[in-house]
């Protein structure tokens, strides 16, 4: 097959090695990263495959225009942005590279966990300001704690990998069976609520998924717990979750995701802060980072490098 034929429009910016090694590799690649999405569906009939992060959806209304197109590469974990079901109706493969960026989830879920345990974002902001506060500090040790991870994917077995050094034991609940390996057990959902003490999110966006962290949710949990977000904002109902906050059945929480996030996952909303997100700006208890978890320099990388390789593949 003649490479050169297949034309790859890119309507994102991403690593540079992406774009090299596919233009080595013999395909003709194209660049439109200002472009409306009206603009693009006018030409994407002049395209093989398309290379996104989230600059916007990929609908029905986008598919129908895309006569011509064989691959849909997101350089990210998932494709809830594609109408995934009628692309692969249409016989377009789609592409994500969730191996890319598992890594740099793992230690950051780590990092906000010792960050939560140890008050080091609180204690750091005081000594800061002036304040020497040593008591008001005291952390918690995460030796002898259970952790619950739901979603054992790349994200979760990353996760667990990376609490091998710490002296816990670890659950995952999962959709699929037989996910147990030599770093976490598969539990029920009952179990993991009857023993977890820290609830660590590595689920993709579904309707199962959305809202799935409501009151009801969190009132399952025997034990009063720490949460640790670094999957979908959609997936915790955020005024449950300060209710939780309020009362003391989440102990704190580290969200690398909200809720108020735009699809594109680069801005948050436009206007009056909800209550619920003003709360969680000033509450001590809770990290927030702005969706970054997988957005290491070496993720950029390693992402790039997954898609250009599983481009490659489905020419061979």
């Amino acid at each position: 097959m003649n490479l050169a034929n297949i034309k790859i429009l890119h309507i994102d910016s991403n690593h540079p090695l992406l774009w090299e090694q596919l233009q080595q590799a013999g395909f003709h690649n194209e660049a439109d990263f200002t472009s409306s999405k009206q603009e693009v569906e006018a030409k994407i009939k002049n395209y093989h495959g398309i290379v996104i992060r989230s600059r916007f959806k990929i609908d029905k209304t986008f598919l129908d225009k895309a006569a011509n197109l064989q691959f849909i590469a997101r350089v990210g974990a998932g494709l809830e942005s594609i109408d995934c079901d009628y692309a692969t109706a249409k016989g377009i493969h789609l592409i994500a590279a969730p191996e890319g960026n598992a890594n740099a989830v793992g230690e950051h879920a780590i990092g906000m966990l010792l960050s939560l345990f140890n008050n080091l974002n609180k204690a750091n902001n005081e000594v800061k300001s002036g304040q020497w506060k040593r008591e008001a500090n005291r952390g918690h040790e995460l030796e002898g704690k259970t952790i619950g991870i739901i979603g054992y994917g790349n994200m979760g077995k990353s996760f667990a990998k990376k609490l091998r050094g710490f002296d816990v034991t670890v659950l995952c609940h999962d959709i699929l069976p037989n996910m147990s390996d030599a770093n976490a057990t598969q539990v029920t959902l009952s179990e993991l609520q009857e023993r977890a003490d820290v609830l660590s999110l590595h689920t993709p966006w579904t309707p199962e998924t959305d809202k799935m962290i409501n009151s009801n949710f969190i009132n399952q949990f025997k034990k009063s717990f720490w949460l640790v977000n670094t999957a979908r904002g959609n997936s915790v109902v955020t005024d449950d979750l300060v209710e939780a906050l309020k009362s003391g059945k989440i102990l704190g929480a580290g969200l690398d995701v909200l809720e108020y996030e735009k699809l594109s996952f680069e801005t948050l909303f436009e206007g009056e802060k909800p209550a619920a997100f003003e709360y969680l700006l000033q509450a001590e208890n809770v990290l927030l980072t702005p969706h970054i978890a997988g957005w290491t320099f070496e993720s950029h990388q390693k992402l790039a490098q997954t898609i250009v390789d599983k481009i490659c593949k489905i020419y061979q």
